[in-house]
């Protein structure tokens, strides 16, 4: 089975997957939107961390490490980023971050990447800008992902055919257009929940 969900907030996706889990669907892969395999019901905690390797030892490494603490991995590999575990067995560690500080480095590596990416799509956004390909208006108008004007004026048959024809091309281009303002959005969230944990850790005196 395969599901399409997009979250920002890693902890409602951390409590849905565990949902779907005790409705006995074990995540196995998110390639493609989360594709689950049936089991049975289980009633187990999954957590989300955010690595990425250069080296495939490093990452064997990693696993390991977390698989030393009742974690077992089961979905990511080392460039993927987002690195889901699941509690090994009861007497493991409650959480896969030891500390404040391990979950708050874990946003600021989402939030670091979020705004790399951001930067490293600006100038190809701005050539889409320049070449027209992106219409500016399109951010507070999505009328104008749309290359023909004259659909907004035709009813009936005509606009409908018209309109299912060009909505996925309006589609692609709403996603290069909003590529770069949502990346920047997303660098800002991860840094101010990076920012809020890291305030609650004791600073020594």
């Amino acid at each position: 089975m395969r599901k399409f969900r997009i979250f920002i907030d890693q902890e409602k996706e951390e409590k849905w997957l565990e949902e779907m889990l005790q409705k006995g669907y074990h995540l196995e892969d998110t390639s493609f939107g989360y594709k689950f395999r049936k089991t049975k019901p289980q009633d187990r905690t999954i957590k989300i961390d955010y690595r990425i390797f250069n080296e495939q030892v490093d990452f064997m490494d990693y696993c390991t490490l977390f698989e030393d603490s009742g974690w077992k991995h089961i979905v990511g590999n080392k460039s993927s980023g987002k690195q889901y575990f699941i509690k090994a067995y009861e007497n493991g560690n409650e959480d896969i971050f030891s500390d404040e500080l391990s979950r708050a480095s874990k946003y600021k590596r989402l939030s670091t990447r979020c705004l790399r990416t951001g930067i490293g799509y600006l100038p190809l956004f701005l050539v889409l800008i320049y070449t027209k390909v992106i219409n500016v208006e399109a951010l507070y108008n999505p009328m104008h992902l749309y290359l023909n004007k004259e659909i907004w004026e035709m009813q009936g048959l005509s606009f409908w055919t018209l309109f299912l024809l060009e909505t996925p091309f309006a589609i692609l281009r709403g996603l290069l257009w909003y590529f770069f303002p949502v990346s920047i959005i997303l660098y800002i969230y991860f840094y101010l929940k990076a920012k809020k944990l890291y305030r609650l850790i004791p600073v020594e005196k």
